[in-house]
This record gives structure tokens, sequence and C-alpha cells, in this order.
């Protein structure tokens, strides 16, 4: 079985932004945290990133401009103020030529482990999660503590790399605080029983939809009938468990595409279907071309 390729952030700018000037501003640590302004960053990026995962989770907010990502298996565009998440292990991709400033902050997960944190620290916080949203829109005045929170990353790590670390410790947990506080405010205050479920049906989704594609498959993990699932799922998300269940066929198979020399036949068997012929026809009804034409358009970027 081919390894997909997880990017650390090291690997992650020397392959898609080599630059001697973004390598001084980012420290030789920057596998375990780094926070960056983005007209630093964006303007080394040489192509555009093909599908791709990383170890570290990635915090991105625009003040001026606007920055376009595919997260998951869809697209997103934000602007002034607003913000945007990349779980760790997540498939993401974007193009070159944004115009744009503000800050990206990236961090591992044991980054967040410490005197005063703790091991399962991130659990606490749904936009970290792969079935979160990763679009937040703060309202003017937490947009401002949030700005001042990354202004006040950015000084100390300019300045001192990972050396306080419990310092930029105690500001990542408050700025995580305060995009939780706008993501919360943006769902209902308790969740109720139905997105629960279909938040625990989605990340299990994400790690057995190679061994399980059936719905009934996950409705029986969930102690619940298929019929349940399906009117739930549906009702919360505005998908079918179906969907869900394909697009991640989909995203897996992309990621492979890009970074692998795998045939048609070897990917769609990694994927977990073990018709090729279907896993063709799928791959087109979502992608509006077939997983050959896919690999020529990312080969010709």
């Amino acid at each position: 079985m081919s390894e997909i390729k997880v990017y650390d952030a090291p690997e992650f700018t020397a392959k898609f932004m080599p630059s001697e000037e973004l390598d001084a501003i980012l420290k030789e640590d920057r596998s375990k945290f780094f926070i960056v302004r983005v007209e630093d960053m964006y303007r080394h990026v040489n192509r555009p990133v093909p599908a791709s995962r990383s170890t570290i989770y990635s915090c991105l907010f625009i003040t001026e401009g606007e920055a376009s990502m595919k997260i998951g298996s869809e697209s997103y565009t934000i602007h002034r103020n607003e913000l945007l998440i990349v779980p760790a292990g997540q498939v993401f991709s974007f193009q070159e030529n944004d115009v744009n400033k503000g800050y990206l902050c990236g961090f591992h997960a044991d980054f967040l482990v410490g005197k005063w944190l703790q091991n399962n620290l991130l659990k606490e916080f749904d936009f970290l999660q792969v079935w979160g949203n990763p679009l937040i829109k703060p309202d003017v005045q937490s947009a401002r503590f949030i700005q001042s929170l990354y202004a006040r990353l950015l000084i100390d790590y300019s300045q001192n790399g990972l050396q306080n670390s419990g310092i930029l410790q105690s500001y990542l947990l408050a700025l995580l605080c305060e995009i939780n506080r706008v993501y919360q405010s943006g769902s209902t205050p308790d969740p109720i029983p139905a997105v629960t479920l279909t938040n625990r049906f989605r990340e299990l989704v994400f790690s057995l939809f190679r061994t399980k594609q059936r719905v009934s498959e996950y409705a029986a993990l969930l102690h619940i009938t298929p019929n349940h699932l399906n009117k739930t799922v549906r009702t919360v998300s505005g998908k079918s468990p179906t969907k869900w269940i394909d697009e991640a066929i989909l995203l897996e198979a992309k990621v492979l595409l890009c970074q692998t020399g795998l045939s048609i036949n070897e990917i769609a068997a990694q994927v977990g279907l073990d018709d090729p012929s279907y896993f063709t026809r799928l791959f087109k009804k979502f992608e509006g071309q077939t997983p050959t034409e896919f690999r020529r358009m990312i080969e010709k970027s």
C-alpha cells in the first residue's frame, strides 16, 4: 500500500514556497508552531498546491483582500476579518496569486500540551475537528480581539522563536478560545442529539471509509437504523450519508492521484473500490472529469 504524504511545516514550505527569505522568518522548529504574515508567505507560493494533508492545524485570518481554499470537499473564500481553519489530517488545496494581508498560524497538537494544558485539549474545540465548519466570521469586536492575539503571537515568535513557549501556548490558547466563542455563537448552545449523531457519523467516515462504504455499516456502529441515520444526517448537513461517504472516497483518491504514480486500478483498490470502472464513473460524477484527466491537469500545473 502506498502511503500518502502528510507534510510537516518544513517539508510543505520547502516544496511549495521555497525561499531563503521565508526560511529566515519561520524558525527551524516550525513543525511545532509558527506564525507568519500572509503577505510574507503567499508571494513565495510558486505553483498551485494540489490536494494535500498536513501534520499541523492551520488558522488563517485575513485583514485585507481575500483568500480562497478548498478544504475537504468544499471551496471557501474569506475576506477581511474572516478565518479559515484547516484541521491536521484534513485534505486541502489552493491556488497561487491571492492578493491579501493577514496572519497564518500553524501548530502541532503536541504544542498545546504543557505545564497547564491537558493532553486532550483540542477535543474541546469543534472547529478544529475534521467535521467542523472551517469558515468563521467574527463580529467587529471579536475580530479586533482575534487580530490583537495574532499580532501578540507574531511579536514574540519573531523575536524569540519558541524560547518563550509558555507565553506562546497561553496566547495561542486565548486565540483558540476567542475563535471558539465566535464559533459557538453561530451554533446551538447545547448540541442537540441530531447534531451530535451527525458529527459522530462524519468522524467515523473520515477514518473508516476505505473499509466501510454502506450506510447500514455506519448505522450499526452508531446503534441506530439506516433510515434514522439517513434522515438525521440529511436534515442536519443537507447531504445524505452516501454522499459524505462518496466525498471521502474521492478526496482520498485525489490526494493519491496528486502524490503517487499509482495506476487508476491501484488507486481504486486503495480507496476500497474493487471495480475500477465504477471508481472512474464516481470520480467523473463529482469532478466532471475522469481520474486520468484530473491527473493530467495536475501535472500541467
